[in-house]
């Protein structure tokens, strides 16, 4: 009887203990990230750290910087004040919503295009930058637009990213390779694996003015909102960062970022 008592209690004892642990992984997942960020002091942001102009790992410094960084610290000191933390997480295309949905961040800041299949996923905030999808070549390459693309090219896009289904479209009969990052798709261009790479102008933009050798072409095709990626449920959080942009445009501090980075284009301008 002793013996079937001890095993019953430790069945029960286990049970409790799932029992509390699942309550508790629903807890955490549905916290009020608004909340925990003014108690802590502190928000996680996903960004990039292989994007020019948006979010780059400065090698000499250890710091990300970036338009993307800079907006991500005026966000947050519109939302937390002045000894506001931003905590920066590296992302890319692939990570970003999963890390965001597992909790690991609070916020997504990473060059991302606001699309409807998106929307179904994550919350977005108002747009913060208005970029569009363009080519990038060499110099002397005989493309000009996207409609010169045919068969006999290849073109460069990032696994995962919007500008990667654009361009099926916009270009149909034209090979796509994708790869993991900026980084590979532009050592693959510079190598001759493909004819052109293909995202949105402004990282474009980042990469051509360290590479003369190598310019945009044709404009752009499409629209590219970027917008910041908020986990479905936190409406709150998604209201502070619209009101934290409604200001920065009101007290300057956006124009002051921008200008920062794109001294000269005034295109992608929210």
């Amino acid at each position: 009887m002793k013996k079937i008592s001890k095993i019953f209690f430790s069945f029960v004892a286990t049970l409790t203990l799932l029992t509390l642990a699942s309550c508790k992984g629903q807890s955490v997942a549905e916290l009020d990230v608004l909340e925990q960020a003014k108690e802590n002091n502190e928000i996680f942001w996903g960004v990039k750290y292989d994007t020019r102009l948006f979010g780059m790992m400065n090698i000499a410094t250890g710091e990300t910087e970036g338009f993307d960084i800079d907006i991500a610290k005026a966000i947050t000191e519109e939302i937390l004040g002045e000894d506001g933390q931003a905590t920066f997480v590296e992302v890319t295309s692939k990570t970003r919503i999963p890390l965001l949905k597992n909790g690991n961040i609070d916020s997504i800041i990473a060059t991302m295009t606001i699309t409807e299949e998106r929307q179904k996923q994550v919350n977005f905030s108002d747009v913060y930058f208005n970029a569009g999808q363009s080519l990038l070549v060499k110099n002397d390459c005989e493309i000009t637009r996207v409609e010169d693309l045919t068969a006999e090219h290849t073109v460069l896009a990032v696994k995962g990213s919007t500008p990667a289904e654009n361009i099926k479209i916009a270009a149909p009969d034209a090979k796509v390779l994708e790869l993991e990052n900026y980084a590979e798709c532009f050592t693959a261009l510079q190598s001759g694996q493909g004819d052109t790479m293909t995202t949105d102008n402004a990282i474009l933009l980042g990469m051509s003015s360290e590479n003369p050798d190598y310019g945009l072409v044709g404009g752009t095709f499409t629209e590219e909102p970027y917008g910041i990626a908020i986990n479905k449920g936190q409406d709150n959080f998604t209201k502070a960062v619209n009101d934290a942009l409604a200001a920065m445009h009101e007290n300057g501090k956006y124009q002051e970022i921008y200008h920062k980075w794109f001294p000269d284009n005034d295109d992608g301008m929210a």
